[in-house]
């Protein structure tokens, strides 16, 4: 089932403002708390929602991003920005919520924190329509936080290691009460890892991760279309304390053909064809994508505007041993530059032509 809209879930339209979002959010996170509706499944999932929406729409890298490309954009771990105009994996955990409430947490437990992946980073490519047709390749040099080699990933000095978090117990979480409400946050203390570090690593300052310059190749599939997403899965940043990388998309930008107008897998175009051609009919040589060309044989007295249709001379469809076609819109040109002997001559047409061979003209005179 298709996920609702964001704006729809808070109640709020588009041009809604951070106050408004925020005040949107508090009314119906207390609504749907699953504290205030005990056995609800249904408050408990309503919660659930309006908690992710509130998530992206209040940073305003994320909301942009929604904005563009609806909930696509944070799919297989979307969520907060990150390096390189990337996405995150954590659409906010209950601590992130309770903590729009409250300012203030103490005690302990809760449940252990879950070493999330890295976040999703985002790139572009733009190619050309005769790249499409063909399929092609793209390097890319991406900066992104990698795993440190020296402590690999733990952010620890050698002969050393983490140690859990004497605040939380090695949860990430902790939690207090507060009236009728429970309220759990990110420890302090470790900043929710769930481990302190006492003896850093030298080269990452206790981080866990450097930054990384790394070349790739991207395989651009025949019949690509202007807006296409490629994941290059584990090709993003890395993940804390050693957690596996997030993805890279790759978003693939189509640069405008000269002549060609692309709708899906089908081609257009509109040509010029010699006025003396379209009266007695004859064949034009149609131009296609890598320099080739196709006969085109039009009929006697061919009209400005027609359009024909050569079958299977289009885009490739993606994925497929099938093509689309090309529809040729012929657009009749009026010779310039009539020498005397030529005007002469085309005199002598029109002093032979009558209203039985402008059909469109008699019919139109016949209107008024």
């Amino acid at each position: 089932m298709a996920k609702a809209d964001y704006y729809d879930l808070l109640g709020v339209d588009r041009s809604a403002d951070a106050a408004g979002l925020k005040s949107a959010y508090r009314k119906m996170a207390k609504q749907y708390h699953p504290d205030l509706n005990p056995g609800d499944a249904v408050a408990e999932q309503k919660f659930k929602e309006v908690s992710e929406a509130y998530e992206i729409l209040k940073d305003d890298q994320n909301r942009a991003a929604y904005d563009q490309y609806g909930h696509a954009a944070f799919e297989n771990g979307g969520g907060r920005g990150g390096q390189g105009g990337g996405f995150g994996n954590d659409f906010g955990g209950m601590g992130d919520i309770f903590e729009e409430f409250f300012g203030g947490s103490r005690g302990g437990g809760g449940r252990r924190q879950q070493a999330r992946r890295g976040d999703d980073l985002r790139a572009e490519v733009e190619i050309t329509l005769q790249d499409a047709f063909d399929g092609t390749e793209r390097q890319l040099k991406l900066n992104r936080a990698a795993a440190c080699g020296t402590c690999a990933g733990s952010g620890a000095n050698a002969g050393s290691k983490p140690t859990t978090c004497s605040l939380c117990q090695g949860h990430g979480k902790v939690r207090a009460q507060q009236g009728f409400f429970m309220v759990e946050r990110t420890c302090h203390q470790c900043n929710g890892a769930g481990q302190t570090i006492s003896d850093p690593c030298r080269d990452c300052s206790g981080r866990g991760q450097v930054s990384e310059s790394r070349n790739l190749s991207v395989s651009i599939p025949a019949g690509v279309e202007d807006g296409t997403r490629i994941r290059l899965s584990g090709e993003g940043n890395a993940g804390p304390q050693g957690a596996s990388n997030g993805d890279l998309y790759v978003f693939v930008n189509l640069r405008p053909h000269a002549f060609l107008q692309r709708d899906g897998a089908d081609l257009f175009c509109a040509m010029p064809v010699p006025f003396h051609i379209a009266i007695r009919g004859g064949a034009i040589e149609v131009p296609l994508l890598g320099g080739k060309k196709v006969k085109l044989t039009l009929p006697e007295g061919a009209q400005a505007g027609q359009q024909f249709r050569l079958r299977g001379k289009g885009m490739p469809v993606l994925r497929s041993r099938s093509s689309g076609d090309l529809y040729v819109q012929i657009d009749i040109e009026t010779p310039t530059g009539l020498s005397r002997a030529q005007k002469k001559l085309l005199d002598a047409l029109s002093d032979n032509l009558d209203d039985s061979n402008y059909p469109d003209t008699q019919a139109f005179r016949d209107l008024n």
